[in-house]
């Protein structure tokens, strides 16, 4: 048993911990949902200092989490409310580095823990860049621990100069099951339809609409795809700044890729894949690269961040940037049912290695236990 959780067992007062969440991905934001609710199930107090929209959507207080509307923002009202709120805390876990910037300024010099998790990194180039390696050191600096989802980011950690850094893989939150149709096949024949996929193979990506993820060259490859008979369309789930430059590369060059936005089914389109596409330049881990593995569809991702070492031989791994070995790699695929078969089973493999949501929270706790220590009775 946990030191947090043996004290509420022998009346010591709950371990209080507050986890500053800065509005940023999904998947952090899934990731402090999924915490939130196993350190409350293990006697944990836990506050969510979030946009109120981010609870509007992952309901902290409904896991047992007291929630404290914070705006993601430095201005002087936002850091006085959290400042008050981390004045009471044994701890302080902030997820991202804009939200751990936010937390090392409202606790100022106090020698509360302070823990930091990097889920991802920040994409910037020229003077933007410049001030990301700043807020990176600052943060890193600033933390007791910084948790990595993966090891290329507590690397990344250390050469900014964290005094502690430690790997701490994100479990994937349990997919929910769709309530609409029960069945497999019938629900896959009803997504290709609406997609216009019916006859002809789907290759799925899923990300912002940024640079980093790639979508150019995945563009440059989807040339090669329309010479196949029948031509595979591929479509991209998510929304961003590029979505008119990528839209009007798509009709000026008759590309078979259709745009659908931000899409709550992903889980859906996904299972009606026969490929998935990770083309982007940086990844630490993929959330698309998990949903892929754990629903048996065969990856082609690229060899970049923490994504090899997240998926080991269970993908089609390729250079960044490379249209012509993405092109390559999904037309031979497609053309070999075997080789698509000994992804998915190598996938099931892989995807069992990873840490369950319970495992993670036993991971984030001990890490706890040991910054608090024994803490005495009240």
């Amino acid at each position: 048993m946990s030191l947090a959780s043996s004290h509420s067992a022998h009346g010591r007062t709950p371990l209080r911990t507050v986890q500053v969440l800065g509005g940023g991905s999904a998947g952090s934001s899934a990731h402090v949902r999924s915490l939130a609710a196993g350190l409350v199930a293990r006697g944990v107090h836990v506050t969510v200092c979030a946009p109120f929209e981010a609870e509007r959507t992952y309901d902290f207080s409904g896991v047992g989490a007291q929630l404290v509307p914070v705006p993601r923002s430095t201005d002087p009202a936002s850091l006085t409310a959290l400042r008050g709120v981390c004045a009471d805390a044994d701890l302080v876990h902030a997820h991202g580095l804009h939200a751990g910037l936010r937390a090392a300024l409202a606790l100022g010099g106090r020698r509360t823990p302070f823990v930091v998790t990097w889920h991802t990194r920040a994409h910037a180039e020229g003077a933007r860049a410049h001030l990301r390696r700043l807020l990176e050191r600052r943060v890193a600096r600033a933390a007791t621990v910084v948790l990595g989802t993966s090891s290329d980011l507590v690397d990344r950690a250390r050469r900014r100069g964290a005094r502690d850094a430690r790997l701490a893989a994100v479990a994937l939150p349990a997919a929910r099951m769709s309530p609409e149709d029960g069945d497999p096949d019938r629900l896959r024949s009803k997504t290709l339809a609406e997609l216009g996929a019916t006859g002809r193979p789907l290759l799925m990506a899923v990300g912002s609409l940024e640079r980093y993820r790639g979508y150019d060259v995945l563009l440059d490859a989807s040339r090669t795809w329309r010479r196949l008979d029948p031509a595979p369309l591929v479509v991209v789930a998510g929304e961003g700044p590029l979505r008119t430059v990528l839209q009007r590369r798509i009709d000026d060059e008759e590309l078979p890729v259709r745009l659908v936005g931000r899409r709550e089914d992903v889980g859906e389109l996904l299972a009606a894949a026969d490929l998935a596409l990770l083309p982007s330049s940086w990844e630490s881990r993929s959330v698309l690269a998990q949903e892929a593995l754990h629903a048996r569809v065969p990856l082609v991702a690229t060899a970049v961040g923490g994504v090899r070492e997240l998926v080991g031989d269970a993908a089609e791994l390729v250079p960044y940037g490379d249209a012509e070995a993405l092109a390559t790699a999904v037309v031979r695929l497609l053309d070999d049912p075997a080789r698509r078969e000994l992804l998915r089973e190598r996938g099931v493999r892989q995807a069992a290695t990873w840490p369950t949501e319970d495992e993670t929270v036993a991971q984030v706790l001990s890490v706890y236990d040991e910054l608090t220590q024994v803490r005495p009775y009240p």
